[in-house]
């Protein structure tokens, strides 16, 4: 296969104009790639699929799997970060993978590596500063305000809607208009940790028939799951203490009020 006949085959592909610039869709990629190498192969590979997040990985082949590999090319989508994402986000991850992959292989690349999805793509999770300043809710008990108005009255609730809103777009501008970010989602070394402090907390409690409800008041929560790593291993270093002195009685011994 000579550079000649990759020119060729571009020539005869028709672009998609966006915003004044055109690009290359992958459709049109695959068939030009169809016509340097009718055999070919068009391999694809989900990397992973956490989350919400979807990475693949596209590898392109001469022939069969077993033949020269010529290109590879990954991409990552994320689910309702776009319209078409909402329900379709794996298939169009795994689209831009072969996009990106056959560029690799100088197919459809005249004006651009970037397909013509991958851009619409990228122009659709733009969110604009203006925008997002003058966005009103439309339901819930914050109708009709805006994001800096809720953030004045009731940040919480911005970030409840960072962690578990279903609108890629609404969050964005949150985190515009605010700086909040959503909150990070812990390993699962971090989860059995927590797991394993909550259920030693439970248990001292119950050994030292301590107050649930104090010990919450203490630390300013509603519930165990809110409290803090730190908050955690303070309450159990605290209740530790106490089990030992009810062990073994000591004349006097400094504990907490809530204990």
């Amino acid at each position: 296969m000579t550079y000649e006949d990759i020119v060729k085959a571009n020539s005869q592909l028709t672009a998609t104009d966006i915003k004044g610039k055109s690009y290359m869709e992958v459709n049109q990629r695959i068939k030009a790639f169809r016509m340097l190498y009718p055999t070919g192969t068009i391999e694809t590979e989900m990397l992973s699929n956490e989350n919400g997040v979807c990475i693949f990985k596209a590898s392109i082949y001469e022939d069969g799997i077993d033949s020269k590999l010529l290109s590879t090319g990954t991409a990552y989508e994320k689910e309702n970060s776009t319209f078409i994402n909402k329900t379709s986000y794996i298939e169009n991850c795994e689209t831009s993978a072969v996009g990106r992959a056959l560029a690799m292989c100088g197919i459809g690349i005249d004006t651009s590596i970037a397909s013509a999805e991958e851009v619409t793509n990228a122009i659709n999770n733009q969110v604009n500063e203006e925008e997002a300043k003058t966005f009103t809710f439309t339901s819930g008990k914050y109708k009709g305000k805006t994001i800096e108005q809720i953030a004045e009255e009731d940040e919480d609730y911005l970030i409840w809607w960072l962690d578990n809103g279903k609108d890629a777009k609404v969050k964005q501008m949150i985190t515009v208009v605010t700086g909040l970010v959503p909150t990070p989602i812990p390993s699962e070394e971090e989860q059995e940790e927590r797991l394993t402090m909550l259920n030693r907390m439970n248990e001292l409690v119950q050994k030292t028939n301590t107050d649930y409800e104090k010990l919450l008041e203490h630390y300013g929560v509603e519930t165990n799951n809110k409290m803090t790593t730190e908050q955690l291993k303070d309450a159990i270093n605290v209740l530790e203490k106490k089990l030992w002195k009810l062990m073994k009685p000591i004349t006097k011994h400094c504990i907490k009020p809530w204990i």
